[in-house]
């Protein structure tokens, strides 16, 4: 009767529970599958009738996606925490949880959430595995300095990480003990391998023809780095997806959590719900560029006299998505308002 089927699948790491539901709800199919490419593709050609599945997103979920849309009508994912909102249950099972998801397929309402394209996700990976790598680093030269300190030994802070001081340094420790020497060294050995390492996968993303283009454009706009202009591009993936700034200010987690009941509305701190890496990258952006922006620095500057300095850079990195998002969607360089009105 029905002539299309709805699979909600509950992933694991291990194990894809699986629940295939007709539009009224009836249980076609129910059961387990492993999470490997050869039993996936072995459950997905035993579907006789066209099917519509959704999956919740979980760290190994994106090589699930990819190897099962091509056989499905329509493939959704469904944001994790959201879906906490909108089902709940006394009873809790993988079994249970693919039901559910089924039911919501059907029912129109999955929490969908954007699924960046295959090419721009490995390339984020590696965007992501670079920003880890520098925070290694800096963790290094944190426990370096302390290394040091706990020994009594001066330096010079602003020189203790270049690589002549370090070594005049290291032949003029006198009252360090040899096993601290060498644990001096090998923390410097760690800190140059990790530095070397994320400035080589800077170098090779910015190169990446899928991005090299995008990324000089967004670097035209004042104050908006490398490393800026790559974060935006692929966390956010296609600027299209965004009907309005708004909505784009959301994403980045720069607006307030709203709780309004009975009439009164209450603003909290910004929002937990945001893309976190791209949510941090624009802060430490937006404390540097009205250095170099000064229509960002009058901004700054009008906050500031409202507000806290926190409430300035916060507002600074809102209008640096206005401007990333705007030059992102139109496809040409910055051009600024008040030289082009001059000119």
């Amino acid at each position: 009767m029905w002539s299309i089927h709805y699979v909600g699948l509950d992933v694991h790491k291990k194990m894809v529970a699986f629940c295939v539901k007709t539009a009224d709800g009836t249980i076609v199919e129910q059961g387990m599958v492993a999470a490997t490419r050869e039993a996936l593709t072995e459950w997905a050609l035993r579907r006789t009738t066209p099917w519509i599945g959704v999956l919740e997103t979980t760290l190994f979920a994106g090589w699930i996606y990819d190897h099962l849309e091509p056989y499905a009508v329509e493939l959704k994912m469904a944001q994790s925490r959201r879906l906490e909102a909108i089902a709940s249950a006394k009873k809790k099972n993988d079994h249970v949880d693919a039901a559910m998801l089924a039911d919501l397929l059907r029912c129109n309402l999955v929490p969908e959430c954007y699924v960046l394209p295959r090419e721009l996700r490995d390339l984020r990976v590696q965007l992501r595995v670079r920003n880890f790598l520098l925070q290694q680093a800096v963790r290094l030269k944190n426990r370096l300095a302390g290394l040091l300190m706990e020994s009594g030994e001066p330096y010079n802070k602003q020189k203790l990480h270049q690589r002549r001081y370090f070594g005049e340094l290291l032949d003029r420790l006198e009252h360090v003990p040899e096993p601290v020497l060498d644990l001096l060294k090998t923390v410097r050995g760690l800190i140059e391998l990790f530095d070397r390492a994320q400035a080589e996968l800077l170098r090779g993303l910015v190169a990446h023809p899928d991005l090299q283009e995008r990324v000089r454009r967004l670097m035209t706009i004042p104050g908006v780095g490398q490393v800026t202009a790559l974060t935006w591009a692929l966390e956010v993936g296609e600027p299209e997806r965004f009907a309005s700034v708004r909505k784009a200010i959301s994403y980045c987690g720069l607006c307030s959590a709203q709780d309004e009941s009975g009439g009164h509305s209450r603003r909290g701190p910004l929002s937990k719900q945001r893309n976190a890496h791209l949510q941090t990258v624009l802060i430490e952006a937006a404390k540097l560029a009205p250095r170099w922006n000064p229509w960002l620095a009058q901004v700054h500057q009008e906050e500031l006299a409202r507000g806290s300095a926190n409430r300035a850079t916060v507002a600074v990195a809102r209008k640096l998505v206005a401007l990333l998002l705007a030059i992102d969607k139109r496809g040409t360089d910055y051009e600024d308002r008040a030289s082009a009105v001059a000119a």
